[in-house]
């Protein structure tokens, strides 16, 4: 009999490893990466292309560029498209990061033929419609204005403008005449410059037949495609000077205040990154944290709060966000502050850091267990430019990290007195 009255043993989790996509290099040179795994009838494919917000030579050309991809071809209008991937159960997102554009289609395994063969027309032969660019961008337009309004993106803009400066593109934010300015030349200029075989990988994940990959090979790998030259890898660009310092935004019918707080730490692929991965997640990275505890449970400040490491290119940094009522910003701050002196200050107990990091190693094994999972996993390995052992050795970091070790990160990289500090709200 099953005793209740005892709690369960805890095994640590001692190896983790996942899967390895396949690799076949097509004909015309486009990586084709293959993660058979799941047993329903069902594909994943992503294709991406080298090119990002960080390329774009005007705001918002990169993200308008991949998102006009689907409003007609040479072959079909926008209407069309929609039909036929709706008749056959399929879908296709759009998707722009940094350094990437992403098309990603979901289909039925005995439908990808013919699903295939509208994403080959959608990524091979867009026209761009003035009409349709139109709507596109007005409906854009009036998301963006709504946006605008909100207090967590007005904060979430101010803190990245700090960091980077305005004419960094981690820095660079569109403004609402930026919508008025865009053409469909601009959109064109940059498909014929980043769109085309020598700046394209895909990945197929799940339930992946030979059929499959001869039809992928078919349509995207048997020869050249697009007419765009080898994209330049990303450069380090200059930043301003980091300063701690409060910045406020006035939103004056605002009823709570967000919070953006943050300082300097390092990229993904610093030997210091994992263990100060296991900081944050103390600090504000789970429901459990010192944060959450702190500021939520004990203070009733928030409803939440989080804390997290923000990594771009070639830099990365502490982001403690929060929402609160506009009596009770400084009180937050300071909160905030306490919680990073005491992670300096005071040695972990044995028992939080071994509950971090099982929560830590268990959300690890949950996020990469099914197929798309292992796709998108493997193509952050790409698209942030890491060793494709990045997972073994960030779990083990993880396991082996003490908390000695844990307070030196603390007091090395946390500067709780020379935060960069943004408000968005009422001004009291």
């Amino acid at each position: 009999m099953l005793d209740r009255t005892k709690q369960p043993v805890v095994n640590p989790l001692t190896d983790f490893t996942i899967q390895t996509p396949e690799q076949i290099i097509m004909p015309n040179g486009v990586p084709l990466n293959i993660l058979r795994a799941g047993n329903e009838k069902v594909v994943r494919m992503d294709i991406l292309i080298g090119a990002g917000t960080w390329h774009q030579k005007r705001p918002l050309q990169a993200l308008f560029t991949n998102r006009m991809l689907r409003e007609g071809t040479l072959g079909m209008t926008s209407a069309e498209i929609s039909e036929r991937l709706d008749f056959y159960g399929a879908w296709v997102e759009l998707s722009t990061s940094m350094n990437c554009n992403f098309l990603t289609l979901y289909s039925l395994t005995r439908h990808f033929a013919d699903t295939l063969s509208v994403v080959g027309d959608i990524m091979k032969n867009p026209t761009f419609p003035e009409a349709e660019m139109k709507v596109t961008v007005e409906t854009n337009r009036q998301q963006f204005l709504v946006n605008s309004t909100k207090v967590d993106v007005m904060a979430r803009k101010e803190f990245s403008r700090a960091l980077f400066g305005e004419q960094h593109p981690c820095g660079r934010h569109a403004v609402l005449e930026d919508y008025d300015r865009l053409t469909t030349e601009h959109l064109k200029d940059f498909y014929r410059q980043y769109y085309h075989s020598g700046n394209c990988s895909i990945y197929l994940s799940g339930d992946i037949p030979e059929t499959t990959l001869r039809q992928v090979e078919d349509v995207f790998g048997s020869s050249p495609w697009g007419s765009g030259a080898v994209c330049d890898p990303l450069k380090p660009l200059p930043l301003p000077p980091y300063e701690g310092r409060r910045l406020f935004v006035e939103h004056p019918s605002a009823v709570q205040s967000s919070l953006r707080l943050g300082c300097p730490l390092v990229d993904r692929v610093h030997p210091d990154y994992a263990p100060l991965k296991v900081l944050t997640t103390v600090l504000g990275g789970y429901f459990g944290s010192r944060l959450m505890s702190n500021i939520r449970e004990e203070k009733g400040y928030t409803y939440g709060i989080n804390a997290t490491i923000a990594s771009y290119p070639f830099n990365g940094y502490l982001v403690i966000g929060t929402e609160t009522a506009n009596e009770y910003v400084e009180a937050c701050i300071s909160e905030v502050k306490h919680e990073m002196h005491r992670l300096q200050d005071e040695l972990m107990p044995e028992q939080e850091l071994s509950m971090v990091k099982n929560y830590m190693m268990g959300e690890m094994c949950r996020s990469y267990e099914g197929p798309f999972s292992l796709s998108e996993a493997w193509i952050f390995i790409e698209t942030a430019g890491l060793e494709k052992d990045f997972f073994q050795t960030h779990a083990e970091k993880i396991r082996n990290v003490t908390a000695g070790e844990l307070r030196e990160m603390a007091i090395r990289y946390f500067r709780p007195d020379e935060l960069l500090e943004v408000v968005a709200g009422k001004k009291m």
